[in-house]
């Protein structure tokens, strides 16, 4: 076992794991650490705590020091300056005409590098725009292409149910989204109705998906034969969260379908959920 703090550098951002050799620092609390950046300031998201070797990855970079007012002062003024190089950055960009959009700027904290985020449909070359930059801040400059799930992330939002991203509130890292988890969940396959803001899958797919996954075990799939007190029919439509099937009887298969709930038919033979070639084929760049 080691003892560990977790300490995340963005609002909403991945957790990581350092020394802090000694020193007891509660959550919420500014820290300074050494990282591959550079010196960062970075706020506590995980107290104090023991973790397994096997959680974390060595050498463990240690804490320097507990951020002093001087440092928060520091980071304020980062702050600022971070907007002045956006502002000066876009008028380089337009100047040089590139195809790219400036999304955040930022500044290490030992000011030794300045990192401007951007999204781009393909590769830019901007390396005369890095040397223009350099000759202005005089000092290391990065420029990294991000995605529009990262974009959004770094932007924030509502989205369609109303409420501000998941991906800018709470959920730390990106997992990956599919075409098949819409599918198993019911989902009309219409790219409005399962896409969010970005364009690419909507997150809550994914962290909704084991709550369906276990759904799945216990109810008829569209399209499984199952007994009734009536007789005997097909599965037309599935409702997973309230169990609600819709059945046609074999026995008259012209009238309209009768209504049960899961409890009160028996599976005789089970579905299959499929996606067909058409469909991940147009809905394929929805992925990502």
């Amino acid at each position: 076992m080691a003892e560990v703090i977790g300490v995340r550098f963005k609002n909403v951002g991945k957790i990581y794991y350092f020394d802090p050799e000694g020193k007891q620092v509660a959550a919420g609390a500014h820290v300074i650490v050494e990282t591959a950046r550079g010196i960062e300031c970075g706020e506590v998201a995980m107290p104090n705590r023991e973790v397994p070797e096997s959680q974390i990855v060595r050498p463990l970079k240690t804490v320097i020091r507990i951020a002093t007012e001087e440092d928060m002062a520091h980071v304020e003024d980062n702050k600022r300056r971070e907007k002045q190089a956006f502002s000066i950055c876009l008028k380089k960009i337009a100047d040089h005409k590139l195809e790219m959009k400036l999304v955040d700027v930022e500044y290490t904290f030992d000011n030794n590098k300045v990192l401007f985020y951007f999204t781009a449909d393909g590769r830019v070359d901007f390396r005369e725009l890095v040397k223009d930059l350099a000759s202005v801040f005089r000092t290391r400059i990065e420029l990294r292409q991000i995605g529009v799930r990262d974009e959004s992330k770094m932007l924030g939002g509502l989205g369609v149910c109303g409420k501000p991203f998941c991906c800018s509130t709470f959920l730390g890292e990106f997992q990956p989204v599919s075409i098949k988890m819409a599918k198993e969940q019911g989902l009309s396959l219409n790219p409005t109705k399962i896409s969010g803001t970005c364009g690419r899958l909507m997150c809550c797919l994914k962290f909704e998906q084991e709550a369906y996954e276990d759904l799945l075990k216990i109810t008829p799939k569209v399209g499984a034969y199952v007994g009734t007190k009536e007789g005997n029919g097909t599965v037309i439509d599935v409702n997973l969260l309230t169990g609600q099937l819709k059945v046609r009887l074999e026995r008259n298969p012209e009238a309209a379908a009768r209504c049960y709930h899961r409890r009160d038919v028996k599976l005789l033979k089970d579905a299959q959920i499929e996606l067909h070639s058409k469909e991940i084929a147009d809905l394929s760049n929805l992925e990502g």
